[in-house]
């Protein structure tokens, strides 16, 4: 019986480390694709975008933890702005830097996160006036290590990912409609 209760403990660790080491390979890059249509002026949802000082009107973060305290540096609404975090009692920090910007039509914003977990997230915005709307695209890009997609995998992190990325977007059109 207790050859068995062993065996039977070996091969679901096994199974688990074998589900941890295949979903891990597939997480060491991570593209997510989401857009958004809004109903306002380009310039005027292009703004809430490239000035750091309107993300807490649409942050998912934000609104996951109101306490987060957030700090910008440099021109906001240039290349080179950070808007700087540090929340969930100290154990969320990092920053996200403007990197490029053409007016009216793309910015690029690289991460750098520190807590809870160290990685380099870049969020690519694409504005399209259509009609009458705005289309808003994210396009959200992570490479990791192994280990940190292994773990990534096992907390369904990608999940989460996604439902942050697509709760900003439905917050930027609240904000920019309103």
């Amino acid at each position: 019986m207790k050859k068995m209760i062993i065996t039977i403990v070996s091969i679901s660790i096994a199974l688990l480390l074998a589900i941890g080491v295949y979903n891990g390979s597939k997480l060491q890059h991570i593209h997510i694709k989401k857009e958004v249509r809004i109903h306002a002026d380009l310039a005027h949802v292009f703004h809430q975008v490239v000035y750091l000082k309107n993300f807490p009107k649409w942050s998912p973060f934000l609104e996951a933890d109101p306490t987060q305290k957030i700090e910008i540096k440099g021109n906001d609404g240039q290349i080179g702005a950070q808007y700087h975090w540090e929340g969930n009692n100290g154990k969320d920090l990092g920053y996200q830097e403007i990197k490029k910007i053409t007016p009216n039509a793309y910015i690029k914003m690289e991460c750098d996160i520190k807590k809870p977990f160290q990685a380099k997230p870049i969020f690519e915005y694409t504005f399209t006036q259509k009609n009458n709307t705005i289309v808003v695209t994210q396009d959200f890009t992570l490479t990791s290590g192994f280990i940190d997609a292994f773990f990534m995998g096992i907390f369904g992190a990608k999940k989460e990912m996604e439902k942050m990325n697509e709760r900003g977007l439905v917050l930027l059109k609240k904000c920019s409609e309103n």
